[in-house]
C-alpha cells in the first residue's frame, strides 16, 4: 500500500494529494512566504542544487542548506473539541531568517558572555549589557490564573469520576488494585474537554514564552554559560522518608508541578538549539564548578541552605542566590574551566549596581 504524499508545483504554488483531495499550503506570513519560495527553488533546479550541495561537502566538509522537501507527516490535534489535521512538510536546512514590516531582521544576534542559572521557575542571567530575573514560561501576564483553572477542573474532574465509580475507591479514599471498569458521565467528558482545551492553550503560551526569552538572552551575547539540566532528578519523588523539627513526616513530593508548569528543561534545549543554530556558542559547566556555593570574595566555598535566596558575602554585601550564580558563571574562565577570580572581582561592583532595584 502506497502511503505517500505526492507534491506538485502548479501556478508557481505547492500542492499535495492526499487521496482524491489536492489541498495546497495557507500562507500567513512573509516568514511563511519565504519558506515556500526556498522549497519552490530547490524543485526548480533540483539536480543542480544536489550536485552542488555534494560536491561542497566533499571539497569543504560543510552542509548548505538547500531546502529539500524531505517528507510530509500528517498532524491530527484535538482544537476546541474538534480535530483537525495539519500537513507538516519536514525540509533539509535551517529555518529562513524573520524580518519586520520594515525589512530589518526581527531578532539580533549579540556578543559577549552570558551566565545564567536556570531553576525550576525562574531563570537568573548576566551579560555585559543586561542582568536580570524573571520567571520562566509567562508571556505577558502571569500563568498563575490558568494554572489555578487546570486544577480545579481536574478536581471537579475527579470528583465525578469517583461519584460514578464508587466501586473503584477504598474506604480511604485511594483506589483499587486490579482491573477495573469506569464509567464516566456527560459531565464528566465536558469537564474533560475544556481540560484538555485549557491544556492545550497553556501549553502553546508556555512555547511561546519559552521561544521569546531564548530570543532575548541570544540578543545579549554569543557565548551561553548554564550548569547541566537537572530537572527530571528534581521532579522524582524522594526515596528516603524523613521527620521536620516539629515531629511530622516530610511530604516526598519535590518539584513536580514547578517544572511541568514552568519548564525549565524545556527552556534550557531551546536555548541550546538557538546559540548552536545562530553561530553562538552553548557551554555547560562541570558539576564541581558549584557556582551556589562560592564566594568570590573570599575565594572560598561556603555550603548554604536551599532555602537560603538572600544571604550576605564574607564582606558583608547581600546578594540574590540566583543572580549571584549567574554572576559566577558570567565569570567563566576558558582555560582552567572555571571561575576567574579576578574577574568576579573586576566586574562584581557594576553587576551588582544593574542588579539591585
Amino acid at each position: 500500500m502506497n502511503r505517500g504524499i505526492p507534491i506538485s508545483v502548479t501556478d508557481n504554488k505547492l500542492h499535495f494529494k492526499l487521496g482524491r483531495m489536492v489541498f495546497g499550503i495557507q500562507i500567513n506570513d512573509r516568514f511563511h512566504q519565504d519558506e515556500v519560495d526556498a522549497v519552490l527553488s530547490y524543485l526548480a533546479d533540483s539536480e543542480i542544487l544536489d550536485d552542488r550541495a555534494v560536491s561542497i561537502l566533499i571539497k569543504d566538509g560543510c552542509c548548505i542548506d538547500t531546502y529539500r522537501p524531505c517528507y510530509a507527516t500528517l498532524v491530527p490535534r484535538m482544537i476546541r473539541g474538534k480535530y483537525r489535521v495539519y500537513l507538516h512538510l519536514t525540509i533539509e536546512g535551517k529555518a529562513k531568517p524573520k524580518y519586520d514590516k520594515h525589512g530589518s531582521p526581527r531578532h539580533k544576534y549579540g556578543k559577549g558572555m552570558i551566565g545564567a542559572d536556570i531553576g525550576t521557575q525562574t531563570v537568573a542571567y548576566t551579560s555585559d549589557t543586561e542582568v536580570g530575573l524573571k520567571n520562566l514560561s509567562e508571556r505577558g501576564s502571569s500563568i498563575q490564573t490558568s494554572e489555578r483553572k487546570e486544577r480545579l477542573l481536574y478536581r471537579a474532574m475527579d470528583r465525578s469520576r469517583r461519584a460514578t465509580n464508587p466501586q473503584n475507591y477504598n474506604d480511604d479514599g485511594t483506589v483499587k488494585k486490579g482491573r477495573k471498569t469506569w464509567i464516566y458521565s456527560n459531565h464528566y467528558k465536558k469537564l474533560k474537554t475544556k481540560h484538555s482545551e485549557l491544556c492545550r492553550i497553556n501549553a502553546i503560551n508556555r512555547q511561546l514564552a519559552i521561544n521569546e526569552d531564548a530570543n532575548h538572552l541570544r540578543s545579549l551575547g554569543d557565548v551561553f554559560i548554564t550548569e547541566p539540566k537537572n530537572a527530571g532528578k528534581l521532579m522524582r519523588r524522594a526515596k528516603e522518608t524523613t521527620v521536620n523539627s516539629k515531629g511530622k513526616f516530610n511530604r516526598k513530593k519535590r518539584f513536580g508541578r514547578s517544572i511541568k508548569n514552568r519548564c525549565p528543561s524545556g527552556f534550557q534545549t531551546a536555548v541550546e538549539q538557538k546559540f548552536k543554530v545562530s553561530g553562538g556558542t552553548y557551554i555547560e559547566v562541570s558539576n564541581d564548578y558549584r557556582a551556589s556555593q562560592y564566594d568570590h570574595t573570599v575565594d572560598d566555598y561556603i555550603k548554604k541552605k536551599l532555602s537560603d535566596r538572600m544571604y550576605k558575602l564574607q564582606d558583608g554585601t547581600e546578594v540574590q542566590r540566583d543572580w549571584y550564580s549567574s554572576f559566577l558563571l558570567y565569570c567563566y574562565d576558558y582555560r582552567t574551566k572555571n571561575i576567574d577570580k579576578n574577574k568576579c572581582i573586576s566586574e562584581f561592583d557594576k553587576c551588582y549596581n544593574k542588579e539591585k532595584p
